[in-house]
């Protein structure tokens, strides 16, 4: 695997995702939080799989409501709740939040830890407090939230146009076979899996059908903690 696969550090995971993709929030959710009960220091490169790109449209609001109550009435650990604020302000794109994530990557804005710690806040404002992360100034005052990210430094990366490119060149590597969707971790020790811990299908074609969650084990991070060295 190449550097624009997986990032070579043995410290660190790499998570293809998309921030409108709750599987992949709640993957990153469980990683993070057994990170945080064994005491561990979590580094996270984030790479973009845009699913707008991909499907030539937004995630359709029916499909992640429908996700977003599978996963928490199964998970209520995650804390999300279904959007509560009025419909004219739900994001229609989730690419300028990626955007900042990756231009957050800048260790003059906020290194890896910002951009992970940015991450995390933009996932909580959409699936918990029902915030338009489509744009700038939502995303800005999210990341003044943020005790690792550099928020004026970042306003001005924004402004300059910083993580668009990144994320169109994610989507390239995305387009390749490795990457078989959001979310899909990598190690330099070898892991690779896509939605790991969760069993799942839907009960029809869409929109007729539903989402079921037959299993989610959460093992997979002592997994991928196991393999990061301190």
């Amino acid at each position: 695997m190449t550097e624009e696969l997986r990032n070579p550090a043995s410290d660190t995971v790499t998570v293809w995702s998309d921030i409108g993709c709750p599987w992949a929030t709640l993957a990153l959710h469980t990683l993070r939080a057994r990170a945080a009960e064994r005491g561990r220091r979590l580094l996270v490169d984030h790479r973009a799989f845009p699913l707008e790109l991909f499907n030539n449209a937004p995630t359709p609001k029916l499909i992640l409501d429908a996700e977003i109550v599978t996963i928490a009435g199964a998970r209520p650990e995650v804390g999300w709740r279904l959007w509560s604020a009025p419909e004219s302000t739900y994001p229609v794109t989730t690419l300028p939040a990626m955007e900042a994530v990756q231009a957050a990557k800048d260790p003059d804005i906020g290194g890896l830890p910002g951009s992970d710690e940015l991450d995390a806040a933009l996932r909580a404002a959409f699936y918990a407090e029902g915030r338009c992360i489509s744009i700038h100034p939502v995303i800005l005052e999210i990341a003044e939230g943020c005790a690792h990210v550099d928020h004026a430094a970042l306003a001005r990366a924004l402004a300059a146009g910083r993580g668009r490119a990144e994320v169109y060149r994610q989507w390239e590597t995305a387009k390749g076979p490795a990457v078989q969707g959001s979310p899909h971790l990598f190690t330099a020790h070898g892991y690779a899996a896509h939605n790991p811990g969760a069993t799942y299908h839907w009960t029809g074609r869409f929109p007729t059908g539903l989402p079921r969650l037959d299993e989610y084990d959460p093992a997979w991070a002592d997994t991928v903690l196991d393999q990061l060295t301190e």
